[in-house]
């Protein structure tokens, strides 16, 4: 008899980047998709998925919830400023009997990291407290979202695409309807022994910076600029942050297939996790930028 598949879901913190999509990714599976929604929030949301407003931090009815839909699974999408909030989100996981919880890491690897930009304490607190209390969880690194690249380029506030360094070494770009779309196949074709506990690294394209830029420049959208300094002013917003990432990149740990602890690409290569979505076919950064 073959292992049954995980039939109903909870999103947490679809307001952000990769949410939406994924309660969209979901529900194109005719699977039953719970929308968990701070109670001041204001967002349009799928009309198939059900909305349950609640306070993240509330175990008790974060939990109440989650059994009233009987959740095997809750996905978070939750920013950057929303990590505190994973862990009592597991707890009421754990309390509802919930099978699986997939953390916001939806990213370049962060496992055995301690950079305080890389990753906050609360995130990397909760990823320990997951193992703590036995739940299992599913990551999933994606790279850089292939719709982010003109903001860490800072395309639109200088015109140019700027290039911290040398931008030689290899990024994954995955676009964020692959993301979305390969999280959900797994989730609802995947027997969940193949689920529990893993790590999936995933990669739409895998290029430099200096590649990417070269389709601006052939397209004429904007011309290329290598600089030794991110250019700080009031017209780039988080500046501190672009410049980051793209020193992460010029390092080599934009791949998925880094591995933070060694400093180096790691045994499980970039994109290895592909295979499990039969037949796809990945987005390109030319398609998703309209190069």
């Amino acid at each position: 008899m073959s292992e049954s598949t995980f039939k109903s879901f909870a999103v947490v913190g679809a307001g952000n980047t990769i949410g939406i999509p994924i309660v969209h990714a979901l529900l194109s599976h005719s699977v039953p998709v719970v929308v968990l929604t701070r109670p001041s929030s204001s967002k349009e949301l799928p009309a198939a998925a059900t909305i349950a407003p609640v306070d993240y931090f509330d175990v008790g009815a974060v939990s109440r919830i989650l059994k009233a839909h009987k959740v095997d699974v809750l996905v978070s999408a939750l920013g950057f400023e929303g990590f505190p909030a994973q862990k009592p989100l597991a707890d009421a996981c754990k309390e509802a009997g919930v099978k699986l919880f997939v953390p916001s890491e939806f990213g370049m690897p962060t496992e055995g990291g301690t950079d305080g930009m890389l990753l906050s304490k609360s995130q990397t607190a909760s990823t320990a407290h997951l193992r703590s209390i036995g739940l299992p969880s599913l990551r999933l690194y994606n790279g850089l979202f292939q719709e982010w690249i003109p903001w860490v380029a800072a395309v639109e506030e200088t015109g140019k695409f700027i290039i911290l360094g040398k931008g030689e070494s290899p990024v994954s770009f995955t676009a964020i309807s692959d993301v979305a779309g390969f999280l959900a196949y797994v989730l609802t074709t995947l027997p969940p022994s193949k689920l529990s506990n893993v790590v999936f690294r995933i990669e739409g394209e895998r290029g430099s910076m200096s590649d990417i830029s070269k389709l601006y420049s052939k397209s004429g959208k904007a011309p290329v600029e290598y600089v030794d300094k991110f250019p700080h002013t009031n017209q780039i917003p988080a500046a501190e942050f672009r410049e980051y990432l793209q020193k992460r990149f010029d390092m080599g740990a934009g791949s998925t297939g880094w591995d933070v602890v060694a400093g180096k690409e790691g045994d499980e290569p970039a994109g290895s996790a592909n295979a499990l979505w039969e037949g796809h076919r990945w987005k390109s950064v030319k398609e998703t930028l309209g190069l």
